[in-house]
């Protein structure tokens, strides 16, 4: 590809100096340089680096509780009217992110409603056939990521946060890598961690999931950093990681260059009260949470927030989302 750049260029200008030098087709060479210079434009532009503005994006996560196109009685939140799922869209429309990491979605058709046609929808590998031995038989919480249309994304296997060793119905790790926007693949992981533990360690079952989740995690992160790959994590952690020396955050990020770029945003989210539904609750501190490699300079981080009426009129979700707008450190 180098050979036929510096072909060009040679072609261009050489014969250039061959045509000036007869004066009778001057007039005829300043048509051709013309010409000359569109194609040199044309080339540099091919050929240049990503700018500024192609080196930053945004990213999305939510969790968007028990969403299914039925619903199932024996969950109340899966019951969703039309307006229901037209609300999410429209919050999703204001949120305007070209990437986001979904949790708690039952099907490719139930998240499209809400995403709309211009997005392209990567459903967790725990949702295919052959990991039906995986899949709950009457609803399901799959993760996986909505990316809009004309994104280059590959999609390698997603993979279980537990080890190979136990076969559990916990969610996957939905993995797509983008190659559009940085000079280099990143590799972007949706995940929905073991609910239960979301503070203190205690010696139960669900600390000692979630602890496994976490050394798992790091795990990928460690093989991401070796083959000096950049990374992006999102999705529901199912803990604080932002509480000072959480025991987490310390085995996710142990030996690691990862960053908490959710770290200083505030709990600002308001839902529907579960014991009171007339009534509404705010979350005392954050569990979704987005990690980002040492690739990455976080130009933003916050909630994006439901109105208040809409939150008593509307069945939304218990979570709301989280976006992020982050550029390549280089940019800077």
């Amino acid at each position: 590809m180098k050979i036929a750049f510096f072909s060009l260029l040679n072609l261009i200008f050489c014969e250039g100096l061959s045509d000036m030098a007869w004066l009778k087709f001057y007039e005829k060479s300043l048509m051709n340089c013309a010409v000359k210079c569109h194609i040199l434009l044309y080339v540099v532009v091919l050929y240049a680096q990503p700018t500024l503005a192609q080196q930053e994006i945004k990213i999305s996560t939510w969790n968007m509780e028990w969403l299914d196109i039925k619903g199932n009685k024996r969950f109340k939140p899966s019951l969703r009217s039309n307006a229901d799922f037209s609300k999410m869209s429209y919050y999703f429309r204001q949120i305007d992110t070209p990437i986001l990491a979904f949790q708690e979605v039952s099907s490719k058709a139930a998240i499209q409603r809400v995403v709309g046609e211009n997005y392209t929808i990567y459903l967790s590998d725990r949702s295919d056939a052959k990991n039906q031995h995986l899949q709950f038989n009457d609803i399901n919480q799959y993760t996986g990521f909505a990316v809009k249309n004309g994104l280059s994304v590959s999609d390698p296997s997603d993979f279980s946060l537990l080890g190979d060793k136990r076969r559990d119905k916990l969610r996957f790790a939905s993995y797509i890598v983008l190659h559009d926007r940085f000079k280099q693949p990143v590799h972007l992981l949706s995940l929905h961690l073991k609910a239960r533990c979301s503070g203190q360690y205690k010696s139960n079952d669900n600390c000692k999931t979630l602890k496994q989740q976490g050394v798992e995690l790091n795990r990928w992160i460690l093989q991401r950093e070796q083959r000096k790959q950049p990374y992006i994590i999102s999705g529901d952690f199912n803990h604080n990681l932002a509480y000072p020396n959480d025991w987490l955050w310390k085995e996710i990020a142990r030996y690691s260059q990862a960053h908490l770029s959710t770290r200083n945003v505030n709990a600002d989210c308001i839902v529907r009260s579960r014991n009171k539904p007339s009534r509404t609750h705010q979350f005392r501190s954050l569990i979704d949470h987005i990690v980002v490699s040492h690739h990455f300079v976080i130009d933003s981080a916050k909630q994006d927030l439901f109105a208040r009426d809409d939150i008593l009129r509307y069945q939304l979700s218990d979570h709301c989302p989280l976006s992020i707008t982050l550029s390549a450190v280089n940019s800077h």
